[in-house]
């Protein structure tokens, strides 16, 4: 637009046959090399001042220009948008201000013979408040687009932080449930198998077929401890539940406990049985497993008593057992639990049982036994067929 202009004002001069036809095409030519310049000058996007000074000499020179020919007075303009760009917003008004002061008297200065009319003083304020909210409203747009640019970065490195804090908290909760399938699954299974060999080992002098025995029924546990670690890394059901009921796994676990160590276990069923979630019989089974096995390596127990109550909205599991006992307070915290064998026994069982929203309890003292009691919130469901109560199960 400023070359078009200054070319605009240089033809006009030379075709009217203006006396100052030579100044005119030189002052023009000196504008544009000067106007061109601006751009080439790092520094007048970055200090203020230079852009001031760089902007009065663009203006001096264009003063040189109105006064030599009308036709400069269509530059004032373009350098309206300049000011406005370089300066700041107060800065700019006042430059823009003189600027249009300038173009009205340079109306006035070609024409003497006239009085100034509303035409020659509305039309260059006119162009300074168009350059003014052209601006502004760009600059507005341009505050707009750099707040929504700003959001959308933090909304991306939110939803980048979320993702990881997903990512972590389901590697931690795998890791809980491995750690919980493992220590209620394979590390029971293989405490039972040292307790078996060792018993067979014991027994093999003087009784070798009792021996035999033993070692069958470690071989048992192993294999079907094997079936448990594949089926917790698939997340699938435990073989007991996957070939029965949970009152029937009840009872193949107290009769295996039974079997395999000097406990009287027995195993009763109150109310009469409802389908549950599976989520609730892996649970009730898991923590009935973990009990029995701490009483048989803790309790020094003769007898225990593991009772399945169903209820109307509740299904409720109780194992009481008449050995030693303990504080529960004194419970080492599951970090430790390498030196006592048994905090993270219960950590995890309180930890299935709060994931289904329920709660467990013990109660215990020294030399009054242990009563562990989880109960957990489900649907009432429709009775299954059969009597009320499971037949017993005892060694």
């Amino acid at each position: 637009m400023v070359a078009a202009l200054l070319a605009l004002a240089a033809v006009r001069a030379v075709v009217d046959h203006a006396p100052d036809a030579p100044a005119v095409i030189a002052t023009a030519v000196v504008l544009f090399a000067l106007y061109a310049v601006g751009p080439a000058l790092p520094r007048l996007r970055s200090s203020t001042s230079a852009a001031a000074l760089w902007l009065a000499a663009v203006a001096l020179v264009w003063l040189v220009l109105l006064v030599l020919t009308p036709d400069g007075v269509w530059v004032a303009f373009p350098l309206f948008f300049v000011q406005l760009h370089l300066l700041p917003l107060r800065g700019a008004l006042a430059a823009v201000a003189a600027t249009t002061v300038a173009a009205v008297a340079g109306f006035r200065w070609h024409n003497h013979t006239h009085a100034l009319t509303a035409g020659t003083v509305i039309g260059p304020v006119l162009g300074a408040a168009v350059a003014i909210a052209v601006v502004l409203g760009y600059q507005a747009l341009y505050r707009e687009s750099e707040q929504r640019r700003r959001l959308i970065e933090e909304l991306t490195a939110a939803r980048g932080e979320l993702a990881v804090a997903e990512h972590a908290a389901g590697v931690l909760a795998e890791r809980e449930r491995l750690a919980r399938e493992i220590h209620d699954t394979l590390a029971q299974g293989l405490s039972s198998i040292q307790l078996l060999l060792r018993a067979a080992e014991r027994a093999i002098p003087e009784r070798p077929e009792a021996a035999l025995g033993h070692v069958r029924q470690a071989r048992t546990a192993a294999v079907d401890n094997l079936a448990e670690a594949r089926r917790f890394v698939r997340a699938l059901s435990p073989p007991d539940l996957e070939a029965g009921s949970l009152p029937a796994a009840l009872e193949r676990l107290c009769a295996t406990t039974a079997r395999t160590s000097s406990l009287a276990v027995h195993c009763q069923v109150s109310g009469a049985p409802t389908a549950l979630p599976t989520a609730h019989e892996v649970a009730l089974l898991r923590i009935a497993q973990s009990a029995l096995a701490n009483t048989v390596r803790h309790a020094s127990a003769d007898r225990v008593e593991l009772t399945l109550s169903y209820m109307d909205t509740e299904v409720a599991l109780d194992v009481v057992d008449d050995g030693a006992g303990f504080v529960p307070a004194e419970v080492p915290a599951p970090g430790s639990a390498a030196v006592t064998g048994t905090g993270f026994g219960l950590a995890a069982m309180r930890a299935r049982a709060r994931a289904l929203q329920g709660t467990l309890v013990v109660e215990s003292a020294p030399g009054e036994g242990t009563a562990v009691a989880v109960t957990l919130p489900c649907p009432a469901a429709p009775a299954t067929s059969g009597s009320s109560a499971a037949p017993e199960a005892a060694s």
